[in-house]
């Protein structure tokens, strides 16, 4: 389906505007996806913050709206597909149809392999790869029903290929995020849905304060060029663009390093 314009003869063109879009945001009480949720808000969009916590995701609602954003929050459990069907019903109501989703959802665990318990392998597949398929599913539908066309955006990491050491299960989880980004691109594009993931370099967040050792961290600056961690604000450009129907068009199916460069250095 070709994308259409709604820019009138002679006006210029705001690639980056989001006015009058609905934004899921799941996850959007965390660091990266405060963040995030902001950066659609102070383009226009609506954003709707879906966390479990909800004096976090409170947090970020009033941010956006000390600088005149409009955002909601919605308490769910995103790995659970009632929760996530409940705050579909409960979005639509509020900000009418979903145009932007976006999967944030992520934990970590630095335990040595051969002490891995599949409790733990189980939690966190389901937080960081079951909750992005679950979302995809149903947010998806919605989008496919609703014929507007859309955009997903799913938060990967640096560590999906090739994976980092120390964390096996969280390696392993966000390369599913990868295999589902790129399967759903070519899934949903003749209804002009696109499904792109960000790959976020190293950034200083609750889920991996606890592996960022003095000699972990000497080992990352020794493989990011720009020598330094990310801020949480320099995400907020690649979500905005891959938001944007007129900015990011005809991508679909990539996987957007922001990263310092990480990506590019083997040794």
């Amino acid at each position: 389906m070709k994308a259409t314009s709604c820019k009138k003869p002679g006006e210029p063109m705001n690639l980056f505007d989001l006015t009058g879009k609905t934004a899921v945001v799941i996850g959007g009480n965390s660091t990266l996806g405060a963040a995030m949720c902001e950066g659609l808000a102070g383009h226009g969009a609506r954003v709707a913050i879906v966390a479990r916590n909800m004096d976090k995701a409170t947090a970020v609602k009033e941010q956006i709206e000390q600088v005149g954003g409009a955002a909601a929050c919605f308490q769910a459990d995103a790995t659970s597909a009632e929760d996530l069907k409940r705050v579909l019903q409960e979005v639509t109501l509020w900000g009418g149809s979903v145009d932007i989703l976006m999967n944030c959802p992520g934990v970590n665990s630095s335990t040595p392999f051969f002490e891995i318990t599949m409790e733990e392998w189980d939690h966190i597949m389901d937080v960081n790869l079951k909750s992005v398929v679950l979302a995809c599913q149903i947010f998806g539908k919605h989008m496919v029903e609703a014929g507007k066309g859309g955009s997903i955006i799913n938060i990967s990491s640096v560590s999906s290929d090739p994976p980092l050491s120390r964390v096996l299960t969280y390696s392993t989880s966000k390369a599913g995020v990868n295999q589902v980004t790129k399967f759903l691109a070519r899934e949903l594009a003749p209804n002009n849905i696109r499904v792109n993931a960000i790959i976020p370099g190293f950034f200083p967040a609750e889920q991996n304060r606890k592996i960022l050792t003095k000699d972990r961290v000497e080992s990352i600056m020794r493989h990011t060029p720009m020598e330094r961690f990310g801020d949480p604000s320099e995400l907020q450009g690649a979500a905005v663009w891959l938001a944007s129907e007129q900015a990011s068009s005809f991508v679909t199916g990539a996987l957007i390093r922001v990263d310092g460069g990480f990506g590019a250095m083997m040794i």
